[in-house]
């Protein structure tokens, strides 16, 4: 695959020639759904970033040397940034769920590991956190910055198939976590917490899901349902308080967040504690 000449147009972040809908940019990529109601073949082109394509529906081909390769539902592709491809959506109703990696963060990756050009890859890791991902942002109704970074960084570390991470826990490791135990209601990047350490995010979140078998942000979210679960205890405060005092967006994240994790809302659940 070459580099893009100045006559091959590219698409900049969110971009797609399909009907894009769903699309959200934080610090860490530009995430995008598109829609293509008939087969096409699309031009050659490149993208301004770095991306991954989860296949949700329908069929993708692109042309490699002199083959042409299909992919079906849950391939994920990985594609970096201003590289050349030709490539057609093979069937109607195809949709594509896109993360987009902002320049700034690829750059720093670079610094310490090779990125590769091109992988594919269905059913695996890379699938199974790209579902994750877009159910986060599609299904949520409300979006957590800090879930959504996590597992981006996850597809990130995953991407580049480290081979330093340690075969015991780190001693950063503990001051990670009872930094995360101690201010779980505030809202921590994972650059931040890495800074504070002294390793990168990508390299953070693969330690951290080792050992611990759980992201950052869902250890955050277990440590709030917690809390909350006792400030429930005491009947005279709303529900509302409850939920910004643990750090939950509002009683509705509150609720949703809560349910998931216990089962009942909590509502329900201050009700079986009388």
């Amino acid at each position: 695959m070459a580099k893009v000449s100045t006559s091959i147009q590219q698409l900049k972040a969110g971009e797609h020639y399909g009907a894009v809908f769903h699309k959200l940019r934080t610090d860490t990529a530009v995430f995008s759904e598109s829609l293509y109601n008939c087969s096409m073949a699309l031009p050659e082109h490149s993208h301004e970033l770095g991306f991954f394509t989860l296949i949700i529906d329908g069929y993708y081909s692109e042309i490699l040397g002199s083959k042409t390769v299909v992919y079906s539902p849950r391939s994920v592709l990985w594609r970096a940034a201003e590289l050349t491809h030709r490539d057609r959506v093979e069937a109607a109703s195809s949709r594509f769920f896109f993360v987009e990696i902002e320049r700034s963060v690829s750059d720093r990756l670079r610094e310490c590991e090779a990125i590769p050009d091109h992988l594919v890859e269905k059913n695996g890791e890379l699938t199974w956190l790209a579902l994750r991902l877009r159910a986060e942002i599609v299904n949520s109704g409300f979006s957590s910055p800090l879930i959504t970074e996590g597992i981006t960084l996850e597809l990130l570390g995953n991407l580049m198939r480290r081979n330093d991470i340690e075969r015991r826990p780190p001693k950063w490791l503990s001051r990670v976590i009872d930094r995360l135990d101690a201010e779980f209601a505030e809202n921590i990047s994972s650059e931040k917490l890495a800074a504070d350490v002294g390793v990168h995010p990508v390299h953070l979140a693969s330690v951290f899901r080792k050992f611990q078998h759980e992201t950052i942000g869902d250890h955050v979210q277990k440590k709030r349902v917690e809390r909350a679960s006792e400030l429930l205890n005491n009947f005279e405060t709303p529900l509302t308080e409850i939920a910004y005092s643990c750090g939950f967006a509002d009683q509705s994240h509150f609720t949703r967040v809560f349910k998931r994790r216990t089962g009942l809302t909590p509502g329900a659940y201050r009700n079986s504690l009388s």
